[in-house]
């Protein structure tokens, strides 16, 4: 395959494929430019309802686990420091191995029957802010001598109440949480709340996502900020600095037998090359001594043999199942948390499907297809719940942006995704090897993590006509008091007493999750204040994100249920919002070739992608 220009102009050798080629949607045309040089930009490898070679969709499914990884395994390890449990490391890898089990299982449920594009499922920092607002609240705060790790006795009983409890508490209020998600999607609502959120409302709410974790970030960096420095720079370096030079890699095919490709390596995983070198280093460092052995002194933290017995008490096979930490409770307060992180996450979602289709060489998803991906998600985050991950389940930014880099928008490249991630959660030992990483190096990935997610957020502005004076004070206001109001209800935990036991709890968890009390301002504010639609962004972010596919073949082929299901489906299925109109008789099965053309906007979640 002939080297395709991006568009700074570098070569792409991305992946050297064999497969017919399919346009993307097209962009607006740029004048003045090579119009061969655009054909080539516009072209995928596999499109979305292609087939590639089964070893083609083992090696791009690996790639895309490896992707995702550095989402999915840090969730489990901030969670474990609100449950009591950062010190049994055996229990840290069997959540890593229940949230892999359950990504897998939600990835295979949405691309055959969701949203049906080739997106994969983990867990979401939506849901992590009130999972964390909900645990430190004082009847949840961990016993003093949880923190102490010569204290511990990971197999007593009673530390295993500790964190179980807490984690029971947890799941209850994920799965009575995404039952609403679960109504919202298949009722055919999200384009009604869509309708009154704007760029004004979503750029505070996932701004803070990131910036209320800094606490979390500082506190494993600060374990040795040597390691953490090193590990951020690493990231740094090769997602920035590096990720236009390509490394050749030898390869093998049929025409050109035994030659070498060159692949983007550094700028498809930056974050997995960071903590891997991070975390080879600190072995090293561990098996020569240079850091110190006395768990009083500052660095010990930063070995790689402090759970070293995990790998060997870890079993080979593990099978997580439903309810395995007992019967989940359910509290007011935390459901009412967590339906602060599902909303934001439903507006996430909607974004990435638009960028995955626009992406993949599907037309724009109709309105049926949305309504059933929220639906699956909901239903994800119901099985996050049950399974007992401490999490949901969301559509994964970081994995749409690596389709536009390989250039292969199959969904069968996901299938063999969600397949390769049940395998690692049953694989015990999986889980138990990423318990080891040091929290240093932790810490660094932490640190870069958390600020493209914030940034992330404050890219929605971009749809906002942010010279405006009522626009700046919306947003100023709603992050500054996403910032405050939390910080003080924290310092101040009795000040809530309104004599209702649950009400109190309520809005002690509301009140101490930032990403709530900054998009509630900003949602309040910026439908009451006065202000147009244009400068309020919000014409802007329809154009980004509208829906104008109707039901073509093309959008049923993509779309439509799998196996033909709709063709033997009654016709008045089709007055069911998250059913195909067209349900009677079958499909024509033409190539696929987009009529539809898209603005040049990109949703902002495709910065999370680019950037990690």
């Amino acid at each position: 395959m002939a080297p395709e220009k991006d568009s700074n102009g570098h070569d792409n050798y991305a992946f050297a494929l064999e497969g017919r080629f399919c346009d993307l949607p097209d962009t607006k045309k740029e004048e003045e430019l090579d119009s061969s040089m655009d054909a080539d930009d516009n072209k995928l490898a596999y499109c979305v309802t292609d087939v590639p070679p089964w070893y083609l969709c083992i090696i791009l499914g690996i790639q895309h686990c490896l992707t995702a990884f550095g989402g999915i395994i840090a969730i489990p390890l901030i969670l474990s420091q609100s449950l009591c449990l950062q010190h049994d490391g055996l229990s840290q890898s069997h959540l890593i191995s229940t949230i892999f089990l359950v990504s897998g299982i939600c990835t295979l449920l949405q691309v055959a029957f969701g949203i049906r594009l080739p997106i994969l499922q983990g867990g979401t920092f939506t849901l992590l802010a009130p999972s964390i607002a909900m645990l430190s609240m004082p009847e949840w705060t961990c016993p003093a001598w949880t923190q102490n790790a010569s204290l511990v006795d990971t197999t007593s009983p009673e530390f295993t109440e500790v964190w179980q409890s807490r984690m029971r508490a947890l799941q209850g209020s994920i799965m009575v949480g995404s039952l609403f998600q679960v109504f919202v999607g298949f009722s055919g609502l999200i384009g009604l709340f869509m309708r009154f959120i704007g760029p004004l409302t979503i750029a505070p709410t996932i701004s803070l996502i990131g910036l209320s974790l800094f606490d979390s970030a500082g506190t494993s960096a600060g374990d040795h900020w040597g390691i953490s420095a090193m590990t951020t720079i690493l990231i740094i370096l090769f997602s920035q600095y590096l990720r236009h030079i390509p490394v050749p890699i030898p390869t093998y095919s049929k025409d050109k037998k035994l030659h070498t490709t060159r692949v983007y390596i550094f700028q498809i995983l930056p974050v997995l090359l960071g903590i891997t070198l991070s975390w080879l280093i600190c072995y090293i460092l561990t098996t020569y001594n240079i850091l110190p052995t006395d768990p009083s002194q500052y660095g010990y933290l930063a070995r790689t043999d402090l759970k070293g017995d995990v790998m060997s008490k870890a079993p080979w096979f593990s099978f997580p199942y439903p309810g395995q930490w007992g019967t989940p409770t359910v509290s007011l307060a935390g459901v009412v948390g967590i339906l602060a992180g599902v909303i934001s996450s439903m507006i996430e979602s909607v974004g990435d499907y638009h960028a995955c289709a626009r992406l993949s060489g599907a037309p724009p998803p109709p309105k049926h297809a949305i309504n059933r991906g929220i639906g699956i998600e909901g239903l994800g985050c119901l099985l996050a719940g049950a399974w007992g991950t401490g999490n949901g389940t969301t559509s994964y930014s970081e994995n749409v942006g690596a389709l536009g880099i390989t250039k292969v928008g199959s969904r069968m490249v996901i299938v063999a995704s969600g397949v390769l991630m049940v395998v690692m959660g049953v694989f015990g030992k999986v889980g138990a090897i990423f318990t080891t990483i040091p929290s240093p190096v932790v810490g660094g990935m932490f640190m870069v993590m958390f600020g493209v997610i914030s940034a992330a957020g404050v890219s929605n502005l971009q749809y906002a006509n942010m010279n405006s004076s009522r626009n700046i004070f919306i947003f100023g206001f709603s992050m500054f008091s996403g910032l405050v109001i939390p910080n003080w209800i924290l310092k101040n935990p009795n000040v809530i007493a309104s004599g209702l036991v649950e009400l109190d709890q309520m809005l002690q968890v509301l009140l101490t999750t930032s990403m709530f009390v900054g998009g509630f301002f900003g949602f309040i504010l910026d439908n009451t204040i006065p202000g147009s639609k244009h400068e309020r962004g919000i014409l802007a972010w329809n154009k980004a994100h509208e829906d104008d596919s109707s039901n073509t073949l093309e959008s049923g082929e993509v779309y439509n249920f799998p196996f033909r299901i709709n063709s033997y489906l009654p016709s008045w299925f089709r007055y069911i919002p998250f059913c195909p109109s067209d349900v009677s008789g079958p499909l024509d099965t033409n190539s696929l070739e987009p009529k539809q053309q898209l603005g040049n906007t990109d949703p902002p979640q495709i910065i999370v992608g680019v950037a990690l």
